[in-house]
């Protein structure tokens, strides 16, 4: 019994030898703000509520130029967060700066995940010459909103009041003027006078007619010109016609939605959850819902971005070992909890998350999740994505194209020559 006794004391101190596996704290740099924010920072707490050995230390950072700067100055030094949120429209800028660190098929096995996972548009833009450089988390896409009362009384609902009849520029044309000729202030509203608004909605009508902004590196390369021209003249179309606002900014443009003046709006997936709040609070005063953007100009095709967990390449600094492995957890987690940010009117990009019951019961939410199959990403390059050159073409060229300034087929040469010039 004794040398039992001293068996068991000896195996006791052995295991208290043994080195304690250390407590990782991980440092997060996000850009989201508004609805974003508070649903991204109830996921984080939950996971450091259930994860006492790995703690996220979250940072919340302007948006746009300002993080993306931030990020590359303070890589460049070793001085970069664990994590961070990516466009991945940026991608191609990040990689040319060199602030992006690979993805691995062994920090995949941390996370608990697989390419096969994810919709294969996100995936196929964050990837880079085989290698892939973050994990999509979400596609947020435009998607056409209606307001079913003022269609009431229109070929445009069906017996259940939803939207039938449009898959055409036509059908869609002719709904608007419906929508005018029956009292209906704006028929469609989106931001007309600000460089995300004219893009999304620029990109999507372009990449219908099966168009390229960037062909071989040439920009709006052979009838791409044409295509390019045609979109812009059906966006002046509307304007000339009353149909939509005159250089609305963003704000403006959701105002005129959801105070009940115009039928129809074009924005991204973001703008759902302000619309279930405001009919939750029964401030909203309409039925509505939204639907994928309709193949107007001929194919299925609908401009989209994804916000996407990824990791700074700091060189030698570069996080590594256990703490990459935590990090990688981190990001299995949130994927396999995205439901939460599926309120925010995301889609998830982990397809388990969207085939679930949960999801499909989420409206409008499952509705538009079809146009993951349509969504089309900015081309990769480094003139291209979130606060890039084309932003600033479509707000200083393509908007006043739009109001009359300029023809469409000025504007397209001088797109031309601006992005050009830039392309690398």
């Amino acid at each position: 019994m004794r040398l039992i006794k001293t068996l068991l004391v000896g195996a006791a101190l052995g295991l208290s030898a043994l080195p304690a596996l250390a407590k990782q704290d991980i440092v997060w740099w996000d850009f989201l703000s508004g609805g974003d924010g508070v649903r991204m920072k109830a996921l984080i707490d939950a996971f450091n509520k259930e994860h006492p050995d790995i703690q996220i230390k979250g940072t919340t950072l302007e948006w746009g130029v300002p993080f993306y700067t931030k990020v590359r100055t303070a890589s460049a030094v070793g001085e970069g967060p664990d994590i961070m949120t990516y466009h991945l429209s940026r991608a191609p800028l990040g990689l040319e700066e060199k602030v992006l660190s690979e993805i691995t098929e062994k920090d995949l096995e941390d996370a608990g995940l697989k390419a096969g996972d994810f919709f294969s548009a996100p995936v196929d833009a964050a990837t880079q010459n085989g290698k892939l450089y973050a994990v999509p988390f979400d596609i947020h896409a435009l998607v056409l909103y209606y307001n079913a009362d003022l269609l009431k009384g229109s070929p445009y609902l069906d017996a259940e009041g939803k939207l039938t009849g449009i898959k055409t520029i036509e059908d869609f044309e002719k709904a608007l003027a419906w929508a005018k000729d029956n009292g209906v202030q704006t028929p469609i509203t989106y931001q007309s006078g600000g460089e995300g608004g004219v893009w999304r909605v620029f990109y999507t009508l372009l990449s219908q007619q099966g168009g390229e902004l960037v062909t071989e590196k040439e920009v709006l390369a052979g009838d791409n010109a044409e295509k390019a021209a045609k979109a812009i003249e059906t966006m002046s179309r509307w304007r000339e016609n009353g149909w939509a606002p005159e250089q609305a900014e963003y704000e403006a443009s959701v105002a005129l939605f959801s105070a009940g003046k115009s039928a129809f709006q074009l924005n991204g997936v973001w703008e759902v959850p302000t619309y279930k709040d405001l009919e939750k609070n029964g401030k909203l005063g309409f039925k509505w819902s939204a639907v994928e953007v309709p193949p107007l100009m001929g194919k299925r095709a609908t401009w989209a971005d994804s916000h996407a967990f990824a990791i700074p390449n700091e060189g030698d600094k570069t996080v590594s070992g256990e703490k990459r492995a935590a990090v990688m957890k981190v990001i299995g987690w949130m994927e396999k909890h995205a439901i939460s940010w599926a309120d925010a009117g995301h889609i998830p990009a982990y397809k388990s998350i969207t085939e679930s019951s949960e999801y499909k019961a989420m409206q409008p939410n499952a509705t538009y999740a079809s146009l993951a199959e349509a969504a089309v990403f900015d081309p990769k390059t480094t003139i291209t994505g979130v606060a890039s050159p084309a932003y600033d073409a479509a707000l200083n060229v393509i908007a006043p194209a739009i109001q009359g300034f300029m023809s469409s087929t000025d504007a397209v040469e001088q797109i031309k020559d601006e992005l050009q010039g830039k392309l690398k």
